[in-house]
């Protein structure tokens, strides 16, 4: 297939080469021509993936109207937060191909208008195909050819086996799945999960911490994802509970990281420009505390990360407050939402 990949950061150049390997032929678009021109130049994307070599056979361009040209299948890798706009403006042009599939990659919710990718991409093309693509995966691993297993998640289940078929080789394994919301939400508060174990790793606290962040963690996830429509079993899959696992654990992770130097002391405005790039947690965690009023729903991990990152809480005061919460029965809590919303 003739595919367009939207973004050249590390996921959007790891996948851009998995297709190349399985034959397709692609094409990568980013604003920055500088960076076009030196991938060009040394067939190395020197900021993202500084030790992997790409193929000449994957063209980078910064010309969007040659990029999208022909393209059956756009990949969107570009961070959550820039999704609406890029999207926006390939429509306004008239560049987006009419029939392309559209797959999303990026993990987040919009900060703005508190819509998933998915929502976004049905309010301004309503008639396309839209796929997520998720699960545990670091594009450092998928770059070095490490097996990895994804979720391909789509309203059709053409096109979500279409993905499966177009991803799937020796070293990537891909499942479909039909819920689309839940697989978008465990993508996005994996990220707020993720910056949570960060901040305690960062305050000298051991595995059972992070251990017990985790599996609440999981639950917050599956709660809010339930209140927008989600099904229950996504996330104890790969989307689930696969990736808050990768992404709460891996030094790979750039949530952690950020987390991490959180949790030394440093400000969240600090931390991300130590980690030198987009940390969708931090943008996550604003929507899915909006999301929790609107839904009212207990979330006690992100309405105190929302009190660290943005209200100047003191990290150890909100593991505090965890804690000391009023004591419960773990099952009853959980199914007091099942029942609410199932």
């Amino acid at each position: 297939m003739k595919i367009t990949v939207i973004a050249a950061g590390s996921w959007g150049t790891a996948l851009s080469m998995v297709l190349n390997e399985n034959g397709h032929e692609v094409k990568v678009w980013a604003r920055g021509n500088a960076q076009i021109e030196a991938i060009n130049r040394t067939h190395r994307n020197e900021k993202y993936l500084p030790e992997i070599d790409i193929s000449e056979n994957i063209e980078f361009t910064s010309d969007k109207k040659y990029a999208l040209k022909d393209a059956e299948l756009v990949l969107f890798s570009a961070p959550s937060q820039q999704y609406k706009t890029i999207l926006m403006d390939f429509v306004s042009e008239g560049l987006l191909p009419e029939k392309a599939i559209l797959v999303n990659v990026s993990k987040g919710i919009d900060m703005d208008t508190l819509e998933t990718i998915s929502q976004i991409t049905s309010r301004i093309v309503p008639a396309a195909t839209f796929v997520v693509l998720s699960g545990p995966s670091h594009a450092e691993e998928v770059a070095q050819k490490l097996p990895t297993a994804l979720v391909s998640a789509s309203k059709s289940r053409e096109a979500a086996e279409l993905v499966q078929d177009l991803f799937s080789n020796d070293y990537i394994r891909v499942y479909t799945n039909p819920d689309v919301i839940g697989v978008e939400i465990s993508g996005a508060l994996k990220n707020i999960i993720a910056l949570g174990a960060g901040i305690s790793d960062g305050l000298g606290y051991g595995d059972n911490a992070k251990a017990a962040l985790i599996t609440r963690g999981i639950r917050e996830i599956a709660i809010l994802g339930m209140a927008m429509g989600a099904e229950q079993d996504t996330f104890k899959g790969l989307a689930g509970v696969g990736d808050l696992i990768v992404t709460c654990t891996s030094m790979h992770s750039r949530n952690r990281r950020c987390g991490i130097l959180i949790g030394q002391g440093h400000t969240l405005t600090e931390a991300i420009e130590s980690v030198g790039m987009i940390v969708e947690g931090a943008y996550t965690v604003k929507a899915a505390y909006t999301l929790k009023t609107k839904y009212n729903l207990e979330l006690p991990i992100t309405t105190e990360l929302y009190k660290v990152l943005y209200e100047d809480k003191n990290a150890r005061d909100a593991v505090n407050n965890l804690m000391t919460r009023q004591r419960t029965h773990e099952m009853d809590e959980y199914a007091s939402h099942l029942d609410h919303w199932v």
